[in-house]
């Protein structure tokens, strides 16, 4: 890549001690690939407000690609279920009207406790999707940037 890339970061804040290792996941990552990007991180109440704010951030046309990220669990309620539907249909209605690559980390476990022993597995896992958020803006950004110049020359 010649330019440095440029990456927001959205993170809901219900559970927010494990949706922010995605956050550490994905700067780990990109240091390691050695890429000077730059993240601005944003912090919404919950997954439901990433949509919406993923789709004006990536209007603006000053980033490469949009992470959201959130954990949705069941709280013995059914609207789990269409709050993770909405999220993930929304980040990705958001990629599609703005041309810009819009990444979920939105994860909906079907069993969720808040033990030790979960809250462990969760915190990790966030972390390895956060890495694997992060080599996806990588490769996504660096697949624009060489399909921007030969659809120009092929104009």
């Amino acid at each position: 890549m010649t330019k440095s890339p440029k990456f927001a970061f959205i993170k809901a804040q219900w559970h927010a001690d494990i949706v922010d290792q995605a956050l550490i996941g994905f700067q780990q990552r990109l240091d390691e690939l050695g890429l000077d990007a730059s993240v601005d991180v944003f912090d919404v109440p919950g997954a439901f407000e990433m949509p919406l704010l993923a789709q004006n951030l990536a209007a603006t046309g000053d980033y490469d690609a949009v992470a959201a990220a959130a954990l949705v669990v069941d709280g013995g309620l059914y609207r789990h279920d269409f709050v993770a539907q909405a999220v993930v249909s929304g980040l990705m209605d958001a990629g599609l009207k703005t041309g810009v690559p819009v990444l979920s980390v939105s994860l909906t476990p079907h069993h969720f406790q808040p033990s030790e022993e979960h809250h462990a597995f969760f915190v990790d896992h966030f972390v390895k999707k956060g890495r694997e958020a992060a080599d996806a803006a990588a490769r996504v950004t660096e697949l624009y940037r060489e399909l921007v110049p030969a659809a120009t020359a092929a104009a």
